[in-house]
């Protein structure tokens, strides 16, 4: 029997954190992410945890905490946002190429400078090559459900990388919701024991953590690595299957809403595809055959299931909440027309960036998403592919 209640997207997260009951959470608070240590350190303080807490003086300092409590064979947890996901930047790789399975809650947010506390997603882009396993979440209900796979996810031996579950700065992480939990003892019987195979304080096989890797060493651990991500798909899916049986509610790389007939279609991330779906119901009451594509697992990137489900439209947009700042695109835009290419899918493509900063994305800017790509897909002709939409200043280059 599950259970009803009305939690904001950090409380749902800490939740999910009480339940998984880890060994260590070592953090350092950052908004929008704060609120989150400051609830689990009330379940340490009340006695609600066997977790060991560590304050420390820096998000550098909370990673390398993480790092050295994984690799003493202890299951570690975090929660961080932007400037600090920058300031473990170092740490971020090393901890991938540890392989050491470490859960973060990552509650995006715009990247210095200029300053802004405000959601966009451009911390996640700038470590989706680090090696991180990456999970996004639509709302608290899957923000709260995407941490409670995250461990068996990442603990899984043919994987063994950290992972980061993705929510939306202040839209999911400071508004409530009613979403549904499950009992504790189920969830401590779903994530099961953490059980390394390789860690530090194994008297009977002393291994040496972070040497020295060499030209005749680096590629082949390079290597593993990306093997890691490989398994990963396979495992994801497993976890996911198992988790549907337990709750209902069903996961998948991505979400396909009303994409069966559809001719022209939205791909995007977190709680941007609530909006949309409402877009996309409004324009179906039209007669226009709209839908939408919602990526959950951006890492490792699911290329062949994308391409297929997005093969026989007539036009697609990518809307990326950061900017690559590369002149031809944002990072979802780049991974997913290199997928479609490679699939030999030839669909009229265009970038869209959009909410920078927090910047309020509305139905209408949906709606002017779809009407260009209505046009496109009567004409087949794309004046820009890379544009804005929200963007204040008009003009060619900048879209619509």
């Amino acid at each position: 029997m599950s259970i009803r209640e009305r939690l904001s997207g950090n409380e749902a997260v800490a939740t999910a954190m009480k339940q998984i009951n880890p060994d260590v959470v070592a953090a350092f608070p950052i908004t929008p992410s704060t609120e989150i240590p400051q609830y689990f350190s009330t379940f340490v303080s009340n006695g609600v945890v066997d977790t060991e807490f560590v304050a420390v003086e820096s998000e550098h300092s909370a990673m390398t905490a993480c790092i050295g409590a994984e690799a003493a064979g202890a299951r570690a947890m975090t929660a961080t946002s932007a400037n600090g996901l920058s300031l473990m930047w170092e740490m971020i790789y090393i901890a991938s190429s540890l392989r050491l399975p470490i859960v973060m809650s990552l509650v995006n947010r715009a990247v210095s400078g200029p300053l802004n506390i405000h959601n966009d997603h451009s911390d996640a882009m700038g470590v989706r090559d680090a090696g991180w396993v990456m999970l996004f979440s639509e709302n608290n209900q899957e923000a709260y459900d995407n941490t409670l796979m995250a461990n068996r996810i990442a603990e899984n031996k043919d994987v063994l990388l950290p992972l980061m579950v993705c929510q939306d700065g202040f839209i999911t992480s400071h508004s409530i919701e009613n979403i549904e939990l499950i009992e504790d003892d189920r969830v401590k019987e779903f994530v099961g024991t953490y059980k390394p195979e390789h860690y530090l304080l194994n008297d009977k096989e002393p291994i040496a953590v972070g040497p020295l890797d060499v030209q005749s060493y680096l590629f082949e651990h390079k290597y593993q690595q990306a093997e890691g991500m490989r398994n990963a798909k396979k495992v994801i899916a497993e976890v996911s299957a198992e988790f549907e049986k337990m709750t209902g509610r069903k996961y998948s790389f991505f979400e396909e809403y009303r994409m069966d007939d559809a001719e022209i279609a939205v791909v995007c991330m977190n709680s941007t595809a609530g909006t949309t779906k409402t877009v996309v119901d409004e324009l179906r009451e039209k007669g226009i055959k709209a839908g939408m594509v919602k990526v959950r697992v951006f890492r490792p990137f699911p290329a062949e299931e994308i391409a297929e489900a997005l093969g026989n439209l007539k036009a697609v947009a990518i809307m990326d909440k950061a900017d690559s700042l590369n002149a031809m695109g944002g990072a979802l835009y780049e991974d997913v027309i290199s997928s479609m290419y490679t699939a030999k899918k030839q669909v009229p493509a265009v970038s869209y960036v959009y909410g920078i900063g927090g910047r309020d994305t509305t139905s209408n800017n949906i709606h002017e998403v779809f009407d260009y790509l209505a046009q496109v897909a009567k004409t087949g002709e794309i004046d820009n592919p890379y544009r804005y939409v929200g963007l204040r200043k008009w003009g060619k280059f900048y879209g619509i």
